[in-house]
């Protein structure tokens, strides 16, 4: 039998390429699972995995808004609590809006400059433009001041968001200031965001 010069030289380039495919395999994997780690808000704060959540014990996420946080009701909004924020955080913002509303997303709530040292808002935040820790009110789409709870028409229930925002910096948003002005004020310093959904029909 005639043995061929390159078989050796072959070989090792097979050997050579099989092992650069597996490492790009694990490269591939490895930067796929941190990109699903950091879209889903996680970071790592004192060796463990957080995850910068909004939590209500109103209702249930996905659940019925009672009828005490809507306008058939008190009318009061809901108490809110969050947990890890992430590291740098100055202030959080929450906007909570109903996106089947027959006219397009209607807004029903928009406050801001809420001290980064709070995990959690209490049931029936008063109506006022400007509270003592500095918290600040807008102008929602009843064209009223603070919270204004789902109301809407006869028909399938609707969806209503309660968005809450980590941001890098307080403000400069005049209270009684519209949605557009705060998102507008926010855009580029959103640390991270975290949601909560209820439902409500008649």
């Amino acid at each position: 039998m005639v043995k061929h010069p390159h078989r050796p030289l072959i070989l090792t380039a097979a050997v050579l390429l099989l092992s650069f495919t597996c490492a790009r395999s694990d490269s591939s994997e490895y930067l796929n699972a941190t990109l699903k780690v950091k879209s889903a808000h996680y970071a790592l704060q004192g060796g463990r995995a957080m995850s910068f959540a909004l939590k209500t014990t109103a209702f249930a996420v996905g659940g019925e808004i009672p009828k005490q946080y809507t306008c058939d009701g008190a009318d009061v909004s809901p108490a809110l609590n969050w947990n890890d924020a992430p590291a740098g955080t100055q202030s959080f913002a929450l906007i909570t809006d109903d996106p089947d509303a027959p006219v397009g997303t209607w807004t029903h709530w928009i406050i801001w400059n809420i001290p980064a040292k709070t995990v959690g808002l209490p049931e029936g935040v008063p109506k006022v433009e400007e509270s003592g820790d500095g918290t600040r009110q807008g102008t929602n789409d009843f064209k009223r001041i603070g919270y204004g709870g789902p109301c809407p028409p006869a028909g399938k229930p609707h969806r209503y968001f309660f968005k809450l925002y980590a941001l890098d910096i307080k403000l400069d948003v005049k209270a009684g200031a519209s949605r557009k002005e705060l998102e507008r004020a926010m855009k580029g310093h959103v640390l991270s965001q975290t949601e909560l959904m209820g439902k409500y029909g008649r």
